[in-house]
């Protein structure tokens, strides 16, 4: 079941927390410390934890590079920020404990869907270390036109049977390209996670937060995307052009071919070639 790969990861791992100012603290996960080079952050999406990622970490350490990967607040092992519903409210404790892991060393910041907005924004606002940023999958490009994936509400259901099925098609519909991916461990992990969202009136993902935060961004940004995510379904030209008016230091859109919404998790060894190409590129 999902619970070995993830239980061994976990074992290769340093995990250690940081403060939220107010309450609470932020977990944090680390392999190949030591390794030399740029450290490697890697922020989840939405409703996740640093398993959204466990398809990847394996291969980058294997790559040599040192990766480190947070539970967000307010999902996973980490504790909300107080009175924090969306990410504006991570931004500080996110920069405080990268500060208090990494010192002054540069880092690469990577993030999917929800963390890709999260990472585009600390980007902007706390730029100091940051040699490049790369957004995968993420939201906030423009104003939703109202007319988000609509998933399934699944807690008030009964039985676990009824409760399963809210949760395949909820995958299915935002997450993954190909059905038959769904497998048992997939739908595991997956309920393992949302079981532990705890920020569910967030907001900022239906904006045109990202794009705004991108024109402040100063290192070079990738953006990759699956080919079929559905958040830009029939929009890959326009997603592109926003890239380019509002990033100055844009390096270039990226397409992973056969991939959904989830695109590191659904073809991790596509995913993981690509990525590595495009930090050594900006890295240069």
């Amino acid at each position: 079941m999902v619970s070995a790969p993830i239980d061994a990861l976990q074992a290769q791992a340093r995990r250690v927390a940081t403060p939220i100012t107010g309450g609470g603290q932020i977990v944090w996960h680390v392999w190949g410390e030591g390794a030399g080079g740029v450290p490697l952050v890697l922020l989840h999406g939405g409703s996740g934890s640093w398993t959204h990622w466990l398809r990847n970490i394996e291969a980058l350490v294997a790559a040599g590079r040192e990766v480190w990967a947070p539970d967000l607040p307010g999902f996973g092992d980490s504790d909300g920020v107080p009175e924090g519903q969306d990410v504006d409210t991570m931004l500080a404790p996110l920069e405080q404990g990268l500060r208090q892991l990494l010192g002054p060393r540069s880092f690469d910041l990577v993030g999917f869907s929800f963390g890709g907005m999260t990472a585009g924004m600390l980007a902007a606002a706390f730029p100091q270390g940051v040699r490049q940023l790369v957004v995968v999958g993420a939201p906030a490009m423009w104003m939703s036109s109202g007319k988000a994936v609509r998933l399934l509400g699944w807690r008030h259901l009964a039985s676990e049977s009824a409760r399963e099925q809210a949760h395949r098609h909820n995958l299915q519909v935002l997450m993954l390209h190909e059905p038959a991916r769904i497998d048992a461990d997939t739908l595991a992990l997956h309920v393992q996670n949302v079981l532990r969202d705890r920020l569910p009136r967030r907001r900022l993902s239906q904006t045109d937060v990202l794009a705004q935060s991108l024109g402040r961004v100063a290192c070079p940004v990738h953006a990759i995307y699956g080919r079929h995510d559905v958040l830009y379904s029939g929009r890959h030209a326009a997603l592109e052009q926003a890239f380019v008016a509002a990033t100055p230091r844009f390096a270039g859109m990226h397409w992973v071919e056969d991939a959904g919404h989830w695109v590191q998790y659904e073809q991790p060894a596509r995913f993981d070639a690509l990525l590595l190409s495009c930090l050594a590129a900006g890295g240069r």
